[in-house]
């Protein structure tokens, strides 16, 4: 799919531009191409080596978090939710450990832990599978979970702003945590739905109440400040809860005695790494989105799209972060170079930039994930989880750009 969307942007910057030359007699055009694609991959290149401090300095504090015990700390909190979401899955069978630490790592950003731990616990549902070709229940609300991006603690999109200019990287902070429990839920109930899981189990009720409760608290109390007080006190919750996370996890690694420097040391190398290796992909994403945008395609998409918008009487700037939300659900890789540009583009702190955060920190690359985990057991028949999936990326979308505006404006 990737493929096919990297192809198609070349192909259609190619006819815009042909069409231009011949109809509109722009004899610059195809130079205006080509000065575009050589000034994305030099931005791609910059952008990624000016992320590796950044990077390595929140995988670093993470790797801290990894092994001071919060992921298991986490994963004994979240047990009981689990055992109840998946009966099918005996009580001391280890799917049901590896499932949910995949969550908790999910949960506190550790990407590189969290696949491992994925694949490991489609590997065990997979043994108590009756069909092995066909998704069981279990695996199906594990992948719904894992395509609603359970998302805690976003740091790499904080990393990106922080690359990228934003006056406070962390700002977008408590709008990702709304999407993405909206995300969460709606992808949740979707599949809870579908399969007949009891929400009503007095345990349930009290894991979702009480989050549900938490979070109307937070809503409600922003929802009474006016705006630029509410900017300012999320800002300053935000700033207080990642600090306090980065101490408890440098306290808690010295209370077990570990060598959180070395810790952090081996983490900032790995967050090197990621930002060196993701050049390639960012250079390729860049450029053919870049010559996509300067054929004039991406503007004729998007002033068709807001006249729509507009003829309905609705605001039309979130039309700007559109190329982030319909690449997420394909590619992790495409959606954030479409996050970037859009920063690039319009500014970290506009509205558009601000909300393709918003959205590249609440949703997941729903296909990409499904073709992964259900690819590694050879199940062929996926059932209900590409449609609870997306209804959970269609609610976190909508969710990012209804907060984008309340917080924004």
């Amino acid at each position: 799919m990737l493929n096919f969307i990297w192809t198609a942007l070349f192909l259609t910057a190619f006819l815009i531009a042909a069409l231009k030359f011949w109809l509109l007699g722009e004899q610059a055009v195809f130079g205006t191409l080509l000065s575009a694609m050589f000034e994305a991959a030099k931005t791609a290149f910059d952008i990624s080596l000016g992320l590796a401090g950044v990077l390595a300095l929140w995988m670093g504090i993470m790797k801290i978090g990894e092994h001071s015990g919060f992921v298991t700390l986490l994963t004994k909190a979240l047990n009981p939710l689990f055992r109840r979401l998946l009966p099918e899955i005996p009580t001391d069978h280890p799917a049901l450990g590896a499932l949910t630490m995949n969550i908790a790592a999910n949960m506190l950003g550790l990407d590189n832990a969290a696949t491992p731990l994925g694949l490991k616990a489609m590997q065990a549902m997979q043994s108590l599978n009756p069909r092995p070709d066909t998704a069981s229940d279990a695996q199906i609300v594990f992948l719904v979970l894992n395509t609603s991006s359970v998302t805690l603690f976003p740091v790499t999109i904080f990393a990106y702003r922080a690359q990228m200019g934003a006056h406070n990287p962390t700002d977008v902070f408590i709008p990702i945590l709304i999407a993405t429990y909206a995300s969460t839920m709606a992808g949740l109930l979707a599949v809870a739905w579908i399969q007949n899981i009891r929400l009503w189990d007095k345990v349930l009720l009290a894991y979702l109440g009480g989050i549900s409760l938490l979070l109307a608290g937070l809503i409600g109390y922003f929802a009474g400040l006016p705006r630029e007080q509410m900017l300012q006190q999320s800002a300053a919750l935000s700033q207080i809860l990642l600090f306090s996370l980065v101490v408890a996890f440098i306290a808690a690694a010295a209370l077990r005695r570990l060598n959180a420097y070395e810790l952090f040391v081996d983490g900032a190398r790995d967050g090197f790494h990621t930002a060196v290796g993701i050049i390639p992909y960012l250079v390729a994403m860049l450029v053919a989105f870049a010559v996509f945008r300067a054929s004039g395609a991406l503007q004729i998409a998007t002033d068709g799209v807001a006249w729509l918008v507009t003829g309905l009487g609705m605001d039309s700037r979130f039309v700007d972060a559109l190329p982030t939300m319909l690449m997420k659900p394909f590619s992790g890789s495409g959606a954030r170079a479409m996050m970037l540009d859009a920063m690039q583009t319009h500014g970290a702190d506009a509205f558009a930039g601000r909300l393709a955060c918003i959205v590249q920190g609440s949703t997941e690359t729903t296909f990409y994930v499904l073709a992964v985990y259900f690819g590694s057991v050879n199940i062929k028949r996926i059932r209900h989880a590409a449609a609870c999936g997306l209804i959970a990326d269609a609610a976190g979308m909508i969710t990012a750009i209804s907060t984008a505006y309340w917080f924004y404006g």
